[in-house]
C-alpha cells in the first residue's frame, strides 16, 4: 500500500493542535463554532490540509486557552508543515524529553539503531545512565532525574509491537561506564534484553577495521503508513533526515553493517564473553 504524503513536523503540528482542542474540552465541531468555522475547516488544519491563516491559528489556540509554550511552537511549525527534513536547534543542550522522537517512536513498527561509542540509551540500566550524564559537560546535575525518568518512560516503547535492531560496534560494549558493577550489569541487561522476541543486538568486533558507519551514530525509524525517517542526534541539535534518497543512503549502511557484524547468537555469546572478562577483573 503507497505511503502517504506527510512530513515530521506537520505529523507534530498535527497532534499538538488535535491535542490542544481536546484539552480544551472540544470536540472538532464545537471548536469550530467557538471561532465562527465550519468544521470541515478545523479538520483540514489538522490534518495538513491548509486552509487557515496564521492569524486564525492563533485565534484557536486563544479559544482553547493553549498554554505560551505550546501555542508558540504550534504557531512556529504552522509555515513549515509541508517541509521535508528538520535540523532542530538546541541551544547549549539536548532537551530532556525529545517530543519529536518520542512521539515518532511510537507510532513506529520497526527501529534500527547503530552506535559506536556507548550503549544506545534505549538499552542503558539506570546506574548507566547516570554515569552517562554524570561525565556530559552541559548536562546540570538538577537535572539528572528528570532526564533518568525520561529515558526510563522511553524505553517503555520498546514494547513488543516495535521490531528493533540494534547495531552495536564493540568499542561500545568496552567503553568503561562507571564501576565494574555497573559494567557488568549493563552487560547482564544486553542480553536479557536480547532474549525479546522482538528485539536483535548486533556485535561488530573491533578486529573488522574500517566499516560503513564510520561517520557515526543513527536511529532509522519505519512506519506502517509513513515514509521513514533517521536521526541523527549531537550534542545540541537533533537532524531528521526524510528525503527518499538520504534514508536510502542510510538503508544502504545498514545493510553493510549488518553483512560485517556477528549474528545474533555469536553477538550474546560475544556480550558473554564480555560480561566473564569485565566480572573477572572485579
Amino acid at each position: 500500500m503507497p505511503k502517504r504524503y506527510s512530513t515530521v513536523r506537520g505529523r507534530e503540528f498535527g497532534d499538538g493542535l488535535r491535542a490542544a482542542i481536546a484539552d480544551a474540552g472540544f470536540s472538532g465541531r464545537a471548536a469550530a463554532e467557538r471561532v465562527g468555522w465550519q468544521e470541515a475547516k478545523v479538520s483540514d488544519l489538522v490534518n495538513g490540509k491548509g486552509g487557515a491563516t496564521e492569524t486564525e491559528l492563533a485565534l484557536l489556540l486563544g479559544v482553547c486557552r493553549t498554554g505560551a509554550a505550546e501555542s508558540r511552537h504550534l504557531l512556529d511549525l504552522f509555515p513549515d508543515t509541508n517541509i521535508k527534513g528538520w535540523w532542530q536547534q538546541h541551544g547549549t543542550r539536548a532537551p530532556i524529553r525529545n517530543r519529536t522522537f518520542v512521539e515518532h517512536m511510537a507510532v513506529a513498527n520497526k527501529l534500527v539503531s547503530w552506535h559506536t561509542h556507548m550503549v544506545p540509551d534505549a538499552l542503558q540500566t539506570v546506574a548507566y545512565m547516570r554515569e552517562v550524564l554524570r561525565a556530559s559537560s552541559s548536562v546540570p546535575d538538577d537535572e539528572m532525574e528528570a532526564r533518568v525518568a525520561a529515558r526510563l518512560e522511553m524505553q517503555k516503547q520498546l514494547r513488543h509491537g516495535l521490531k528493533c535492531a540494534f547495531l552495536l560496534h564493540e568499542s561500545a560494549l568496552r567503553l568503561r561506564v562507571g564501576s565494574v558493577d555497573t559494567q557488568a550489569e549493563q552487560a547482564r541487561h544486553l542480553l536479557r534484553m536480547a532474549t525479546r522476541a522482538n528485539i536483535t543486538i548486533r556485535v561488530l568486533p573491533a578486529d573488522s577495521g574500517a566499516h560503513a558507519g564510520l561517520s557515526g551514530p543513527f536511529t532509522q525509524l519505519s512506519f506502517a503508513t509513513y515514509e521513514p525517517l533517521v536521526w541523527v542526534e549531537g550534542e545540541n541539535f537533533s537532524l531528521i533526515i526524510e528525503e527518499k534518497a538520504a534514508v536510502q543512503g542510510y538503508e544502504t549502511i545498514v545493510s553493510s553493517l549488518v553483512r560485517t557484524s556477528l549474528d545474533a547468537d555469536q553477538s550474546k555469546a560475544a556480550i558473554t564473553d564480555l560480561l566473564r572478562t569485565t566480572e573477572a577483573a572485579g
